[in-house]
């Protein structure tokens, strides 16, 4: 299952302690859509093992600032509360899959 992240609850999301992924994408952005049936297979698949949240570039000014997202889409992998990967860009879900093993 996908979670809903905003600068509201990103603190809480992030202190859970939880392997977290976060898509920071866009409604507008052709290649954050080309990625979401990725994102979407991949939570799915580590259901349990890593918390996987999308952000709304356009409506959380904070948390994109706060982690320097420049380019969409931007999937940033976080462990124990700490930024330890990133994607920037469109990518094959293997290559994805990848960082998402890292995580465990």
């Amino acid at each position: 299952m996908i979670k809903e992240i905003t600068d509201q609850n990103f603190a809480e999301v992030l202190a859970t302690g939880a392997p977290l992924v976060v898509d920071f994408w866009a409604p507008w952005c052709g290649p954050c859509r080309m990625m979401h049936p990725v994102v979407d297979e991949l939570a799915e698949q580590y259901e349990g093992k890593v918390v996987v949240g999308k952000l709304n570039v356009d409506e959380n000014d904070e948390t994109c600032a706060e982690y320097r997202i420049m380019s969409i889409p931007s999937i940033v992998f976080f462990k124990d509360g700490k930024e330890v990967d990133r994607v920037v860009g469109a990518c094959p879900k293997a290559e994805l899959q990848k960082h998402f093993d890292a995580m465990l």
